[in-house]
C-alpha cells in the first residue's frame, strides 16, 4: 500500500489538464506510440471538439522512481462547473492534486472553487505552471499569485509545458514524494467508494471506485448503501487502457467493478460499496443524490417520431445518470419530455448528442428552474413548480421561493463597473470584493439561480472583452415576488413560451418577447395580435399586420364604388378568417425568447 499513490488534476477549462494527462502517460509508458492520440482520455467526439471533459475517467499508471516501483492512479475530472458533485468525488477518492494553472491566463475562478474542494479533503496540493513555453506567459507574476494563493513557496511551484514535455519528470517525483500514501485497515470489513459509473452496452453498468478499507474479491457478495441493494462481483480489476481484471483489489487501490446491472440509475456517484455479509457500519460522507438545476422541455420536431424520441432518451441516460425527465404534453407542441440538466452546459450537451448519436432533431422549450410555492390553506406542504404552467392559482398562493447562488467572478479591476451593473440588473447583491492583484479582482454575489439561466454568461463575456471567468455555488431557496407571464397568440395562450418573472422585471421582459414574436412570426392573411399578459391583465400587445391580396387590381378606370365594392367583400372575408384563424410559429420564437437583448 505504502507504494500507492491516488492523484487528480484540477484546472481551469483549457489550461491544458487533458494534454498534461497525456504526457503523463507517456512517460510512464502507460500507452504506447501507436495508442497514443491527443486528449487520450476525453472518449466522446464531443468532448474532443470543443476541448473539455465531460465525463470524469480514471486510468492506472505504472512508474519506477529510485529503483522501488510505484502504482499511480490519476482520477480526472471534468472542469466545468455543471458537473461540481463529480468533481467532489473524485476528489474524495484522491489524497492529492495537481494544481494546473495557465501561465499566460493566471488563476480562474473555477481552479479557486475546485481548489476549496480539494483543501476541505485534506489533499496535498502540488502547484504546476502550465504553459511555460507561450510567447504570451508571464511566469513570475502568476508563480506570485499562486504562492498568495496557497502560501506556499516558489520553489514548490513546478513550471512545465505539456505540449513540449518540459517539467513532465518532476511532476511524477513530486506526486511520488510529496502525496502521501493512502490509508486504511486491510482487516476491516469493506468499505469502497463509488467515484463513477459508465455503460457498457454488453456488460451493463461499470462501476469505478476506490478502496478505502478491507478488499473486495472476484465472486464476493457485495451491497451498495444507499440503494440497500445486493449483487454478485462477476468481475474486479484495475484501469488501464483497458481493462485488467484481477482476483482482489486491495486497501487504497482503484479499480473497476462489473456486477451485469442494466439500470444506471442503481449505481449512485458517491455510494458506498460494502460486503453483504459482514457489512461496515458507516457510509462514506458526502453522498447526495444529484439534483438538477435547469428544467427545459424536449420535443420531437414531427410529434411521430416520439417514441423514438423516448428510446434515445433511455438510452442517454444510461451513460449519463444526471439525467432526468417525464412525459409531458403542451397544446403548442404535442407530446415531449420535461428534463432535468444539471446546468445549460449539460442541457447543450444532450440536445447535441440527441442529434448526433440517435439523429433525433428536437425543439428545447425555454429553459427555467425548479421554485418552491405554498398556498394559504397548507402553508407547511411545498408544492414543487418545475413548470409555469403547475403554479397554483395567484390568489390562492402564500409565498413562492426560487434557488439562489452564491456566484463567484474573477475579472481584470478595468471592468469591475460593467460586472458589478450586469450583476444588478440580474437581481445579484454583492457581498465581497476581494483583489487578488492589482490588476485582478474577485467579486462575489448572492443572485437567483433563473437569472443566469437566460444569457448571463454570454452578457458577461461580452462586459469584460472576454476576461471575466465566473463559476457559482448553490446556496438554497429564499421567498421571491414572482409572476407567471403568460403569452397569447390570437387570443389563445401558448404554453411553450410561458415564464415565471420577477414582478419588477415582468413588464419589461413582457414588452420585449412581444416585439421578438412580432419580427418571426411570419405574415397570414388576418392580423395577429400578439399579447403579454399576467392573469386577466394585458400587459403588451403588438400586431403582425396581415398579408393583403390587391382585389382591386383587375379595375381600371370606371367609378370608385366598384373598388369599394370589392374591398367591402374582402373586409367581410377577413373578419370570419379571423375568427378561425391558427398560427404556425417557426421554432426560433422559441429559442428567440432566450436572446432577448440581440
Amino acid at each position: 500500500m505504502k507504494n500507492i499513490r491516488n492523484f487528480c488534476i484540477i484546472a481551469h477549462i483549457d489550461h491544458g489538464k487533458s494534454t498534461l494527462a497525456d504526457r503523463l502517460l507517456d512517460e510512464t509508458s502507460t500507452v504506447t506510440k501507436r495508442e497514443a492520440q491527443a486528449q487520450l482520455l476525453d472518449s466522446m467526439d464531443l468532448e474532443r471538439e470543443r476541448g473539455i471533459t465531460i465525463k470524469s475517467h480514471a486510468i492506472q499508471m505504472e512508474y519506477t522512481y529510485k529503483g522501488e516501483d510505484y502504482i499511480l492512479n490519476l482520477i480526472d475530472t471534468p472542469g466545468h462547473v455543471d458537473f461540481s458533485y463529480e468533481v467532489s468525488r473524485s476528489i474524495a477518492a484522491c489524497e492529492g492534486a495537481l494544481l494546473v494553472v495557465d501561465a499566460a491566463q493566471s488563476i480562474q475562478a473555477q481552479t479557486i472553487s475546485n481548489l476549496y474542494l480539494a483543501l476541505e479533503n485534506d489533499l496535498e496540493i502540488i502547484p504546476v505552471l502550465n504553459k511555460v513555453d507561450l510567447p504570451s506567459a508571464n511566469p513570475e507574476e502568476v508563480t506570485d499569485d499562486i504562492v498568495d494563493l496557497l502560501g506556499c513557496d516558489s520553489e514548490e511551484v513546478i513550471p512545465a509545458s505539456a505540449k513540449t514535455g518540459i517539467g513532465i519528470v518532476e511532476i511524477l517525483a513530486a506526486v511520488i514524494e510529496r502525496i502521501p500514501a493512502p490509508k486504511g485497515n486491510p482487516d476491516e470489513p469493506l468499505q469502497a467508494l463509488i467515484f463513477d459509473s459508465v455503460y457498457n452496452p454488453f456488460r451493463g453498468v461499470e462501476t469505478y471506485f476506490r478502496v478505502l478499507n478491507g478488499s473486495i474479491r472476484k465472486n464476493q457478495q457485495i451491497k451498495f448503501v444507499a440503494t440497500s441493494k445486493t449483487y454478485g462481483a462477476d468481475e474486479v480489476g484495475t484501469l488501464k487502457l483497458t481493462q485488467a481484471p484481477k482476483q482482489e483489489i486491495k486497501t487504497g487501490d482503484v479499480g473497476y467493478l462489473i456486477t451485469g446491472i442494466k439500470d444506471a440509475r442503481e449505481v449512485k456517484v458517491g455510494d458506498t460499496i460494502t460486503d453483504a455479509k459482514t457489512p461496515t457500519q458507516r457510509a462514506i460522507e458526502g453522498f447526495e443524490d444529484v439534483k438538477p438545476m435547469v428544467f427545459a422541455g424536449i420535443y420531437p420536431v414531427d410529434t411521430e417520431d416520439y417514441e423514438e424520441l423516448r428510446a434515445s432518451m433511455e438510452k442517454l441516460q444510461l451513460n449519463d445518470a444526471s439525467l432526468v425527465f417525464e412525459p409531458e404534453s403542451s397544446a403548442a407542441l404535442g407530446f415531449g419530455f420535461r428534463c432535468g440538466f444539471l446546468g445549460m452546459l449539460h442541457l447543450e450537451i444532450i440536445q447535441e448528442r440527441l442529434e448526433r448519436e440517435f439523429d433525433m432533431t428536437v425543439i428545447t422549450t425555454v429553459p427555467n428552474v425548479s421554485y418552491h410555492a405554498f398556498i394559504h390553506k397548507y402553508p407547511d406542504d411545498i408544492i414543487l413548480v418545475n413548470n409555469p404552467s403547475d403554479l397554483p392559482d395567484p390568489s390562492s398562493m402564500n409565498r413562492v421561493e426560487e434557488p439562489f447562488i452564491k456566484a463567484s467572478i474573477i475579472t481584470k479591476s478595468d471592468f469591475v463597473g460593467p460586472v458589478m451593473s450586469l450583476c444588478i440588473e440580474k437581481r445579484g447583491t454583492i457581498t465581497n470584493q476581494t483583489y487578488l492583484t492589482p490588476e485582478r479582482v474577485e467579486l462575489s454575489f448572492d443572485m437567483p439561480l433563473a437569472e443566469i439561466v437566460f444569457d448571463f454568461y454570454d452578457r458577461l463575456k461580452t462586459v469584460s472583452k472576454g476576461y471575466a471567468s465566473f463559476d457559482y455555488t448553490p446556496i438554497g431557496m429564499r421567498p421571491s415576488n414572482l409572476v407567471k407571464v403568460d403569452v397569447l397568440l390570437n387570443g389563445q395562450e401558448v404554453d411553450a413560451l410561458s415564464a415565471l418573472l420577477h414582478k419588477d422585471n415582468a413588464y419589461d421582459i413582457g414588452k420585449k418577447m412581444c416585439e421578438k414574436l412580432r419580427q418571426l412570426i411570419p405574415r397570414q392573411q388576418f392580423d395577429i395580435p400578439i399579447q403579454a399578459a399576467i392573469g386577466a391583465k394585458i400587459i403588451s400587445r403588438e400586431t403582425v399586420k396581415a398579408l393583403r391580396k390587391d382585389v382591386t387590381a383587375k379595375c381600371y378606370g370606371g367609378d370608385i364604388s366598384r373598388k369599394r365594392k370589392l374591398l367591402e367583400k374582402q373586409k367581410k372575408g377577413k373578419k370570419r378568417m379571423r375568427a378561425v384563424g391558427n398560427v404556425e410559429i417557426p421554432q426560433e420564437a422559441f429559442m428567440a425568447v432566450l436572446k432577448l437583448n440581440d
